[in-house]
């Protein structure tokens, strides 16, 4: 059945503090300037500080007027992750949006976060899962806050691991990555529900941006080796540009018709392309019991409860 296209609209967002992780480069970066132009105050959280630098100055070059703060953020260290919600929490002003964008794709070996963890379940889960619970308050202390959490078609075939969540028995870069971003998928959904259960007036939402041409894409997969002149034009024929790619996160962030505890993704074939709509969820993302027990043993792992 075909799919619709969701008109997008992204309103004045002056005043709006919204926080973008994995700001540097890539949809966090195209974010970041689409959200900024429509007047918001982006907090653009980064794990590398120099980087960081250069995207802020190129994002104000193009804007100058633009509302852009810089801080340091490593997901894949509890600490940092700790650092920067107490940093937030001492500035005391609400969050109005949190997108959690950063991520890693699929290194070619095991390697671990600073915590011990597996990187890609703990830069691309625990990290966020520990992030949002700390600025719970803040996003509570906002009008109409939201969350928002980037899946990826790779969720599609992912299974969680109960018996073996850090790959400790056996690794394969794809099926951590696939786990990584189904967890995304059911945090935003169970996010959503505890929200209504308990009444924090909170927006869950998950978003994927199909096949975006970002250098995530070669980043991970190829130990961060560039790609010659045929992988280029490959990436290029078959993928979306940054521009087209962050329009699901968009919608979900800022416009007014999101609807809570729903994931989006491209309209096109396969989900790979296009306008923004209502994408597939994996059936494995709607198992209830699933859902709890990777909640407890995210709280458990990073010792964040949401209070």
């Amino acid at each position: 059945m075909a799919r619709s296209a969701l008109p997008l609209t992204v309103p004045d967002l002056t005043d709006r503090r919204i926080v973008v992780t994995g700001a540097n480069s890539g949809l966090g970066l195209g974010l970041s300037g689409r959200l900024a132009a429509a007047g918001a105050h982006v907090i653009m959280a980064v794990r590398n500080e120099e980087k960081g630098r250069d995207a802020r100055e190129r994002l104000l070059a193009e804007d100058p007027a633009a509302r852009l703060e810089l801080q340091v953020l490593d997901l894949a260290n509890l600490a940092s992750v700790r650092a920067f919600a107490d940093r937030s929490i001492a500035e005391g002003a609400p969050i109005d949006v949190l997108i959690n964008n950063a991520g890693i794709m699929a290194p070619p070996e095991r390697q671990l976060t600073d915590d011990g963890f597996e990187l890609q379940f703990g830069s691309n889960h625990l990290g966020p899962f520990a992030l949002t619970g700390l600025l719970l308050p803040l996003l509570r202390a906002a009008d109409a806050p939201r969350v928002v959490s980037t899946g990826s078609l790779a969720a599609l075939p992912g299974r969680i691991r109960f018996d073996d969540l850090q790959s400790q028995r056996s690794y394969s870069a794809w099926g951590a990555y696939s786990q990584s971003k189904l967890a995304n998928v059911m945090f935003a959904r169970e996010l959503q529900r505890r929200s209504d259960t308990k009444r924090w007036n909170l927006r869950s939402i998950a978003a994927h941006p199909g096949g975006t041409a970002t250098n995530l894409q070669v980043t991970g997969p190829r130990g961060g080796a560039p790609l010659d002149a045929k992988g280029q034009a490959r990436m290029t024929r078959f993928m979306q540009p940054v521009e087209m790619g962050i329009l699901p996160s968009l919608y979900a962030a800022v416009d007014v018709h999101a609807q809570p505890g729903a994931y989006y993704g491209p309209r096109g074939f396969l989900e790979i392309k296009g306008e923004p709509a209502i994408a597939w969820v994996p059936p494995q993302a709607k198992r209830r019991a699933d859902a709890t027990r990777l909640w407890e043993q995210s709280e458990a792992l990073t010792g964040v409860l949401f209070e």
